[in-house]
C-alpha cells in the first residue's frame, strides 16, 4: 500500500456526498498485524482436511481465536467440540493451534481416531524445552518455572507435556516475587508465546535475581509475530487519539496488544472483535485513528472497519510497518 492515501476516492457515487461533507479523520495501519504463520497454518490444516477426508472434520477447541475464522470453517464442514468423546468413532480430529496436553492424542490414538495437530510449531518448541529441562525426572531434571496465564489453552497444553507437580505457573510479577521452589538451584523457565514482551521482561527479570542459577531460552519464548505486532503498536500509538484492536476477548496476543496501546501513549484503547460491535460513538473527537489487529485476526476485518468508516469520514491513510514477515509453516503429515 502506499504511504498515504484518500480512500474516499473508492466510495460509491451515492457515498460521496457524505464522505465529502465528512471530517478528515487520519488513519494509521499498524504492520505487521492479523494472522501469523502458524495461525495460517493452522486454518489451512482444517480446509485441508476437509478437503481430503469430506465434511465433517472435527476440531478440539476454537482452532484460533476468533469468532470469524471459526464461524468461516464451521460453513465449510468443521465441528467444533470441547472434548474427544464428542468426536465418533470414525470421525477426523484436529487439534487446535494452542497445543494439547499429551493425555489428549493418547486418547485419541487410544479410540483409533484419525488425528492431524495443528499446534503452532512456535508453540511445541516450548513443548520441546519443558520435555528437555525436565529430563524424566532424572538427576539432571529442573524444575520448570512457565510464565503465563492460567487457564489458557496454551499454558494448558505446555504443562500436559509434563507429570502434574513438574512445572509451576507464574501469572504475574507478584508471583515471580513469591514463589518458592523446593530447590532454587535446579530451576528452568519457559513462557507462554502471546505474552506481553515488555512485562515478560520484568518477569524474567525477577527470576533471575532471585535464582541466580535458573536456566531459559536463549531468548524468550514469546514468538515472532507477537513480538513484532507489539512493536507496531508501539510505534503508532503516541500519534493516535484512539487505537483499535481488532481482535477476539478470549485472544491473549489481541488483549496484550490493546495493553500494549495504553501503555505506549494513546490516549485510549479499545479491543473491538468485528465491525458490527463498533460503538460509534467513541470516534467522537478522535482526529487520529490507529487500527491494527491481533494474530488470529483476518486482514478482512481490517479492511470491512476501513471501509465502514470511509463511509462517514474523509479518511487519509497512512501504513506504518516497522518490520516485514515472510515466515510459512509446513503442513503436518499426511497433509503437507
Amino acid at each position: 500500500m502506499p504511504d498515504q492515501l484518500t480512500v474516499s476516492d473508492t466510495l460509491a457515487d451515492d457515498d460521496r456526498a457524505t464522505a465529502g461533507a465528512a471530517r478528515d479523520l487520519r488513519v494509521i495501519l499498524a504492520g505487521p498485524r492479523g494472522f501469523c504463520a502458524g495461525v495460517d497454518r493452522a486454518i489451512r490444516v482444517v480446509e485441508e482436511a476437509i478437503r481430503a477426508y469430506g465434511a465433517p472434520v472435527y476440531v478440539r477447541h476454537e482452532i484460533v481465536h476468533n469468532r470469524t475464522v471459526v464461524e468461516e470453517l464451521e460453513a465449510k464442514g468443521a465441528i467444533f467440540v470441547e472434548e474427544l468423546d464428542e468426536v465418533p468413532a470414525d470421525g477426523h480430529v484436529v487439534f487446535s493451534a494452542h497445543g494439547v496436553p499429551k493425555t489428549v492424542p493418547a486418547e485419541a490414538a487410544r479410540r483409533n481416531l484419525l488425528y492431524l495437530d495443528a499446534t503452532c510449531p512456535l508453540v511445541s518448541k516450548v513443548h520441546r524445552e519443558a520435555e528437555r529441562h525436565y529430563a524424566d525426572g532424572g538427576p539432571e531434571s529442573r524444575h520448570i518455572l512457565m510464565i503465563g496465564h492460567a487457564g489458557h489453552p496454551e499454558v494448558i497444553g505446555t504443562m500436559g507435556q509434563l507429570p502434574p507437580g513438574a512445572v509451576t505457573l507464574i501469572n504475574d510479577a507478584e508471583e515471580a516475587r513469591t514463589v518458592q521452589p523446593a530447590d532454587p538451584a535446579r530451576l528452568a523457565f519457559i513462557t507462554q508465546t502471546t505474552l506481553s514482551v515488555d512485562d515478560t521482561a520484568e518477569i524474567v527479570d525477577i527470576l533471575r535475581s532471585r535464582f541466580p542459577l535458573i536456566e531459559g531460552p536463549k531468548r524468550e519464548d514469546i514468538c515472532y509475530a507477537t513480538t513484532n505486532r507489539q512493536e507496531a503498536v508501539k510505534a503508532i500509538a503516541p500519534d493516535c487519539d484512539l487505537v483499535i484492536v481488532i481482535g477476539s476477548p478470549n485472544s491473549s496476543n489481541s488483549q496484550r496488544l490493546r495493553e500494549v496501546a495504553e501503555r505506549s501513549g494513546t490516549k485510549r484503547a479499545l479491543l473491538v472483535p468485528k465491525l458490527a460491535a463498533l460503538d460509534w460513538s467513541v470516534l467522537e473527537g478522535v482526529r487520529t485513528l490507529g487500527i491494527t489487529a491481533g494474530a488470529s485476526a483476518p486482514e478482512a476485518l481490517v479492511q470491512e472497519m476501513v471501509t465502514a468508516l470511509a463511509k462517514s469520514y474523509t479518511l487519509k491513510i497512512e501504513e506504518r510497518t516497522v518490520k516485514e514477515e515472510n515466515v510459512t509453516f509446513r503442513l503436518p503429515a499426511p497433509l503437507g
